[in-house]
């Protein structure tokens, strides 16, 4: 994870918070050295190497944000940074404050806040007007048999501080209620979720189910203004009970005034929040009432997804978030022409992958551009809602949305997931 050192030439200084497992590391660190922006990563454990390269590297308390801003801000003291850029939510309540204290460009720490931590995001937008279910915050203490009688449903339970669905589970009736509360419970208590949420893993959001379709926009925030950088169609149902993305296409088959209408929805969102500045992440669903936000994240899309954005000239989406966090002039960068997607490949079940079969046959697709198994063989898989990985990825281009989407259907179905699981190997196909 550690960037190479030049020391023939002054160059700009960034540094990224990311934890030791991100998939964004590779992706940020590649467009830095495209760019001849020198980096320091920030993470969540010591890396091996740290001492083999000083200011390059430290260890960062995410989840005390106080602590990990002190660590930061006395490690840029020694080390001078540029920017303070988190790729992922665990650091960005981090960057922010630390960001703050030493004058670097940053969100309020407060609008970070609001928009990393659900329950607060919820109570700002209902300050504010905006559209937003139905909810209430439970403790980990409150008696779930009790709460249950005064809920809506249907309804969904989710940590206040998790992201890509983990720990989101839709209940229908109080006998399920229950078994939700209880079942979020014991991934807050598991002891890597318990220290990375901190105060925050002793929540639980509860809130209106919305039904609808759903989309994601993706943009960047300059002085409080809203550039659209794509909006994706996500064309499987998310109804639950666990709410597992798989597909997301651009350009969306919206009609261009409902596109509108999402990025207006978006861009009302981060004033109400506060945000101005950086990547931001947004989910949202349309239903027969209207937009109704998921959630706007202060952070570009995750996992490997932003492979599917390619910008003027091969520019990357992490390239592009350099550039504008260096003060670069980015507004003539516009997406490719292309239609582009990814498949975040579900898993199946539980259990230890042995063999992942028809790789050769799923890169054959017209289409894909690449197939990546992001798990190693002899490893354990996890399944939603306490998984916190996927298989792998699957990416598509082509000259229309529903060319892409084809493929990558096709690509997933020439695939068989080995999965062994209590001694008996079983086949995992989608």
């Amino acid at each position: 994870m550690l960037a190479p050192a030049n020391f023939l030439t002054a160059m700009p200084r960034v540094l990224l918070l990311m934890a030791t497992t991100s998939y964004r590391a590779l992706a940020f660190l590649d467009a830095a050295r495209r760019l001849g922006v020198e980096t320091a990563v920030g993470s969540d454990h010591r890396q091996v190497l740290a001492e083999l390269a000083p200011g390059r590297a430290l260890e960062v308390t995410f989840g005390d944000p106080d602590a990990g801003a002190r660590q930061v801000v006395a490690f840029a003291k020694r080390h001078p940074v540029d920017a303070i850029l988190a790729a992922e939510d665990d650091g960005a309540v981090v960057a922010a404050k630390a960001a703050a204290e030493l004058a670097l460009p940053h969100n309020p720490v407060t609008a970070v806040e609001a928009a990393r931590y659900k329950h607060r995001m919820r109570d700002c937008l209902a300050q504010a007007g905006i559209p937003t279910p139905g909810f209430q915050i439970l403790s980990a203490h409150d008696e779930p048999a009790e709460i249950a009688r005064r809920v809506r449903f249907p309804c969904v339970l989710k940590p206040v501080f998790l992201a890509a669905s983990r720990g989101v589970i839709r209940a229908n009736d109080p006998s399920e209620f229950q078994r939700a509360f209880e079942r979020v419970l014991r991934l807050l208590r598991q002891p890597d979720v318990a220290e990375r949420g901190g105060a925050m893993a002793r929540l639980i959001l509860v809130e209106d189910y919305v039904p609808g379709t759903e989309v994601a926009l993706e943009g960047l925030l300059t002085e409080g203004s809203l550039r659209a950088l794509a909006i994706f169609d996500k064309p499987e149902p998310l109804e639950g009970p666990f709410f597992e993305e798989t597909i997301y296409v651009t350009p969306s088959r919206l009609p261009a005034a409902v596109q509108e209408e999402v990025v207006a929805c978006t861009t009302e969102t981060t004033k109400a929040l506060g945000l101005r500045t950086g990547p931001v992440h947004a989910e949202l669903r349309l239903n027969d009432a209207g937009l109704w936000i998921l959630e706007v994240a202060p952070r570009s899309i995750g996992g490997l997804c932003s492979r599917v954005l390619r910008f003027d000239g091969g520019v990357s989406l992490e390239e592009l978030i350099l550039r504008h966090a260096l003060g670069m002039d980015v507004a003539g960068l516009e997406r490719e022409r292309l239609a582009a997607g990814v498949m975040m490949i579900p898993i199946p079940g539980r259990g230890v992958l042995r063999e992942v079969r028809g790789l050769p046959e799923a890169g054959q697709v017209p289409g894909v551009e690449d197939v990546i198994v992001s798990i190693p063989l002899g490893q354990p898989v996890v399944p939603l809602p306490e998984g916190d990985r996927y298989l792998g990825f699957i990416f598509a281009r082509g000259e229309a949305p529903e060319d892409v989407e084809a493929a990558l259907r096709q690509a997933h179905g020439r695939l068989t997931f080995i999965i062994e699981d209590g001694g008996a190997e079983r086949g995992a196909a989608p």
